[in-house]
């Protein structure tokens, strides 16, 4: 027996958090009846019906995209933008791990496991994410410091993080660097940068964990490998043990 919320991850309909939505709202059935109190156990093998859809065990994929700008991180938009799983094959449902903005590039997990999900974009997963950033003005030291410090920004006052390749460009007068952070935050390196005075103006995730770019060009997907599938559950282990 395992909780409601847990096995619907598991066949990779949405995410544990979702699901738990799902039950309050009365949407989900098991074996015939309706479900609405969080934490329920059912079997592994019991009949589920959500919003008149049976979920059924699937093979879990786990793929690796080079996210374009211009794509939203969701599975469907009511304004009928362009969505990130219209870049990777639609025989099994995904949704992506974490999400990108719609004017950032770079490397974005999908998969239907959705305990794999609730895994890396843990608060405590300490993951290290890398992103490219191209900013308006000067990035001075101090400036820099304060960033990788930490510093309040919606409340919060975000972990330390890493900045490193800091180049400056006299004639458009901005910077380019990259900054490695353990969050995920809303627009967070966006919002840390315009703390100290700078606007970005381009942003590219280049590294989540040990899943870099590398071999991809904008729009195209692979697989993820089992050692970098390994890595992510070793971070996740050593930031929880």
């Amino acid at each position: 027996m395992e909780r409601l919320q847990k096995i619907i991850a598991q066949r990779g309909y949405t995410s544990r958090r979702k699901a738990e939505q799902l039950i309050v709202d009365g949407k989900v059935k098991v074996d015939g009846k309706i479900i609405t109190e969080l934490g329920s156990k059912v079997a592994k093998n019991a009949e589920i019906v959500i919003e008149g859809k049976k979920i059924e065990l699937v093979n879990k994929v786990y793929y690796v995209l080079y996210k374009p700008e211009g794509f939203i991180s969701t599975t469907d938009d009511e304004h009928d933008r362009n969505t990130v799983v219209d870049l990777v094959p639609n025989d099994v449902r995904v949704f992506p791990v974490g999400r990108l903005d719609y004017d950032t590039s770079g490397v974005l997990i999908l998969t239907n496991d959705g305990e794999f999900m609730n895994m890396v974009t843990s608060p405590n997963s300490n993951i290290e994410k890398e992103y490219q950033v191209k900013m308006t003005g000067f990035l001075r030291k101090e400036e820099s410091t304060r960033v990788c410090r930490g510093l309040k920004i919606d409340h919060y006052v975000t972990k330390k993080a890493k900045i490193n390749q800091v180049t400056y460009h006299k004639q458009s007068e901005t910077t380019t660097a990259n900054i490695i952070i353990t969050e995920g935050k809303y627009h967070q390196v966006k919002k840390m940068f315009e703390a100290v005075g700078h606007e970005v103006v381009k942003l590219k995730r280049v590294r989540f964990g040990t899943v870099t770019l590398d071999g991809l060009s904008k729009g195209d997907y692979r697989l993820l490998k089992p050692h970098e599938k390994k890595h992510l559950y070793e971070d996740y282990k050593k930031a929880n043990s």
